[in-house]
């Protein structure tokens, strides 16, 4: 047991999936269109309504019945999985590292399925992984429900801005049919979720809540990266958009996970105020290889930084501030964007 915990959310700082997304995708006709719009409506419910006790990423169990209509199982949520996992570059050589120097820790909004097979792929264990349970085997739908649930699917498609018929469709019908006791306890690990999830880490490694670094990208990470920042814990963005640079210290926007491991590096042998010091230096004084010597950087995550970034276009490490904030965000999304594609890059 290390004196610090590193906890990470999956999809962005170590995936470039959004496996949901994927899930729909290919297996409901239009469902590409059908979970954006649903993400968004997340979004409006999570964000602009803050809806009583509803979790960000919600969208995880709202998609479900659409799931259940087209017949899908366990077994086919990890099948794809499995088949389907996408790692950002170098974040394998990250968890590898960290395993080495901090308590490890994935908290994810994700399905079960997803990252029981990414832990695999990571070889995280899956007892440090935190993620939505749900169990699509032996739901089925009989036929007016399955009439309905398509009936829904194409107002939602038709009708994509009309939330008050959303907050109809999931509030007031969907609840109601008979197939729902089977998806009504699925408890997303998003928002209030993931923050419920490190209070479990910090109690499990007898850590203080200053103890830890929280890395995230998406509205279902601002909760955890308010706290790790509120508790004097370090809080990062990574590629991240709008929602978790609002309430994060530092921003990195890079193409590697490298450039996490480096900040993870610093965090393991020293403390908070090291880390910022080195963001200051990072960004005064553009000799990288005397800095990554001045703070004793690792020799094998130093190789692997100059080698990735090859003394030309160094990733953005920098403390977020209200003067720099609408240019890191540019950044930041052109990244995300970029590596995980427009339609993945411009979900919540």
């Amino acid at each position: 047991m290390f004196e610090k915990s590193f906890i990470t959310d999956c999809e962005g700082p170590l995936t470039l999936n959004d496996n949901a997304f994927e899930l729909s995708a290919n297996f409901i006709d239009n469902g590409d269109e059908l979970f954006k719009i649903l993400s968004l409506y997340d979004d409006y419910l999570a964000d602009i309504v803050k809806k009583e006790n509803y979790k960000a990423g919600n969208t995880l169990k709202l998609i479900l019945p659409f799931f259940i209509a087209e017949n899908l199982k366990n077994d086919n949520l990890v099948d794809f999985s499995k088949k389907h996992i996408y790692a950002v570059n170098d974040s394998k050589f990250l968890l590898s590292y960290l395993k080495k120097s901090m308590n490890t820790y994935i908290v994810s909004t994700s399905y079960g399925q997803y990252i029981e097979a990414v832990s695999d792929y990571m070889e995280v264990p899956f007892e440090n992984t935190f993620y939505t349970r749900v169990n699509l085997d032996g739901l089925t739908l009989n036929e007016e429900e399955l009439e309905k649930i398509n009936e829904f699917k194409g107002l939602i498609l038709e009708n994509p801005d009309d939330y008050d018929l959303f907050d109809d469709i999931f509030f007031n019908e969907i609840v109601n049919m008979g197939f729902y006791e089977g998806i009504r306890d699925v408890d997303v690990v998003g928002g209030q979720g993931k923050k419920l999830a490190i209070n479990e880490i910090i109690r499990r490694d007898g850590i203080d809540a200053d103890e830890i670094l929280y890395i995230g990208d998406s509205i279902t990470d601002v909760e955890p990266l308010d706290f790790a920042r509120k508790n004097n814990g370090v809080s990062i963005s990574f590629n991240g958009n709008e929602y978790p640079l609002k309430v994060a210290e530092i921003a990195v926007v890079s193409p590697s996970a490298v450039a996490t491991a480096v900040i993870a590096n610093i965090y393991a042998k020293y403390d908070k105020n090291k880390v910022l010091e080195f963001i200051k230096d990072y960004n005064d004084l553009k000799d990288y290889k005397s800095l990554f010597d001045d703070y004793n950087i690792e020799s094998e995550i130093k190789e692997k930084f100059f080698s990735v970034f090859n003394n030309e276009d160094y990733p953005i490490i920098q403390i977020i501030a209200e003067d720099n904030f609408d240019e890191i965000l540019k950044s930041s999304k052109d990244m995300r964007n970029n590596i995980r594609g427009q339609d993945i890059g411009g979900l919540g």
